[in-house]
């Protein structure tokens, strides 16, 4: 998967459709990922101990990393990824739209 954490995202299908986010944490194995502000539930939590209240939190849920889009930092504009060998031999990623290297 090419979004790592840290990047700004915007998200492109179902209910949170137009917003965009930072990603908080990327699970490679599901290809799934955590944007903050996105796909909020509500998880019913009890009380775990004497005294200490139960309720409804609010949480971020993960979504498929296919609904998202990364925006790239120096043009600013929704766009896919390449990956590109460097001369000393790293790999990097660049945006397909202006060729600027993404770090």
């Amino acid at each position: 998967m090419r979004i790592k954490k840290g990047d700004t995202v915007l998200v492109i299908t179902g209910n949170y459709k137009d917003k965009k986010g930072k990603v908080r944490a990327v699970f490679s194995q599901k290809g799934r990922l955590l944007v903050e502000g996105v796909n909020i539930r509500r998880v019913h939590t009890r009380p775990r101990r004497r005294g200490e209240p139960g309720g409804i939190l609010e949480k971020e849920a993960p979504i498929h990393h296919s609904n998202v889009m990364i925006i790239c930092p120096s043009c600013g504009i929704p766009t896919r990824l390449g990956i590109m060998k460097l001369s000393d031999g790293r790999r990097v990623r660049y945006c397909k739209k202006c060729d600027e290297i993404i770090e």
